[in-house]
């Protein structure tokens, strides 16, 4: 007698959507992957770049729009790929929704947890690249480095920090962030 294959359950957007407010997650591939809280070390490089992006924004340099995690991006139209960024760098305001974000944001940072490292080096990086972000920053603390990707002639082209380097961000010509004010 054969026996049966366990089946995965396929997730739907509707399903993502009716999530208790309490419950991070995110929908990839008809797949929920659900996430712990962050730690201290997570959340002080969090508040660290967001200020840093948030004060570069106010002082007028454009119409783009930063947002922390939790708040949810909807990658593409024709699929319910929906994830959580810890930073959201978004310019086309038509793309900001009542929920979150509808479209590839311009720029994404995902700063690595212990433990998920592939997660945000290859299954996120490859979706981001399908979906058409401009820029993507991994920032790893364990080992204090900052890997950038950037969109280049239809190519991400990549770049590797540590925590003593001044990171130019591409999507601007005139901001960097030096990661050395972050004294971790």
């Amino acid at each position: 007698m054969a026996s049966a294959l366990a089946k995965t359950k396929i997730c739907t957007e509707e399903d993502y959507n009716n999530l208790p407010e309490n419950v991070r997650a995110e929908l990839i591939g008809g797949q929920l992957y659900y996430m712990s809280a962050p730690g201290r070390i997570h959340q002080k490089i969090l508040g660290f770049l967001y200020n840093r992006i948030a004060n570069y924004i106010n002082s007028g340099s454009g119409p783009c729009e930063v947002y922390p995690a939790p708040f949810a991006v909807k990658l593409f139209d024709n699929r319910g790929d929906t994830v959580e960024p810890d930073i959201s760098v978004i310019c086309d305001p038509d793309r900001l929704t009542d929920r979150g974000c509808s479209g590839a944001p311009d720029w994404i940072i995902e700063i690595v947890s212990p433990g998920n490292s592939a997660y945000d080096y290859v299954r996120k990086l490859n979706l981001y690249i399908d979906a058409g972000v401009r820029e993507y920053w991994i920032v790893n603390s364990e080992k204090k480095k900052v890997v950038v990707y950037h969109l280049e002639d239809s190519d991400f082209d990549m770049d590797a920090y540590t925590f003593e380097d001044r990171v130019k961000v591409h999507i601007y010509d005139d901001f960097g962030i030096d990661f050395k004010e972050l004294n971790l």
